[in-house]
């Protein structure tokens, strides 16, 4: 069951128990919740971003290759929910955009997947999908300049570099007659492709795989009904007795869709 989220009672929230800096220039919903997806389950999970770090006693360090090299982290169960909060620096949000501007991208770099650390890239995702509780002309810059920028190219050329490379590990696995391996990277190899078909239409999250076909159903590309993709995604049409039939239907797939997808 999907929940409904009170934006202003989260502002509210944050306000009444301190957790709001002084200097916090915008305060976001992320995640799930952020984009109607949530459950009786989910978190909430907010993000802030200050000019100046906030001396809370309680703030658990998580390192992020940035300077400061750490988010302040806390966690807290309130009304029966649990509540993640990331405390995050504007100077902080202007290296992740340097690191994706035209200027500093680099192809190799990017189909390495070193480009952004998960933590960095999952923050510029977020922003471009979240939910604003304060601070929405700060939004509106940053969405532009994630929107403007190499983010999408970076994500694109790292998922289809990914997938090629998955391919090439399904082809010699059944060169060398190691088909369990073969089915193995052929299904890494589906992930990955699609990533890349989703990342081309602005649907990024890789890194947290559990939404994918939400996000598929959201893109709804042209060059893959959702119906084919979760034929192959829930591998319906595979047979044990011969494996091949299905590895070979997929690294047809992942071959078609490289061609078209544009980086």
């Amino acid at each position: 069951m999907l929940m409904k989220i009170d934006v202003a009672q989260i502002l509210e929230t944050l306000k009444s128990r301190r957790l709001l800096p002084d200097t916090c220039q915008a305060a976001f919903l992320v995640g799930s919740a952020a984009r109607g997806w949530s459950n009786q389950k989910s978190d909430i999970d907010v993000y802030l971003v200050s000019t100046d770090p906030w001396p809370m006693p309680d703030l658990v360090g998580v390192p992020v290759p940035l300077e400061p090299a750490e988010v302040g982290w806390h966690s807290s169960f309130i009304d029966n929910r649990g509540w993640d909060l990331a405390y995050w620096l504007d100077t902080q949000v202007d290296q992740m955009l340097a690191k994706v501007s035209w200027t500093d991208y680099d192809q190799t770099r990017a189909a390495s997947g070193d480009a952004l650390a998960p933590r960095e890239e999952v923050f510029l995702e977020r922003v471009t999908t979240c939910v604003p509780l304060m601070g929405e002309d700060w939004l509106a810059r940053r969405r532009a300049e994630v929107e403007s920028s190499a983010y999408r190219s970076i994500l694109v050329t790292r998922s289809l570099g990914a997938a090629d490379m998955a391919v090439e590990d399904t082809l010699g696995q059944l060169e060398d007659g190691d088909v369990n391996s073969a089915v193995l990277s052929a299904r890494t190899a589906l992930s990955h492709i699609v990533d890349a078909l989703l990342e081309e239409r602005g649907q990024y999250g890789s890194y947290i795989p559990k939404w994918r076909a939400r996000r598929f159903q959201e893109a709804d590309p042209k060059a893959l009904p959702f119906a084919k993709y979760w034929e192959l995604e829930t591998m319906q049409g595979f047979d044990p007795r011969d494996p091949s039939k299905w590895i070979n239907e997929v690294l047809t797939l992942c071959q078609d869709l490289s061609l078209k997808i544009e980086v």
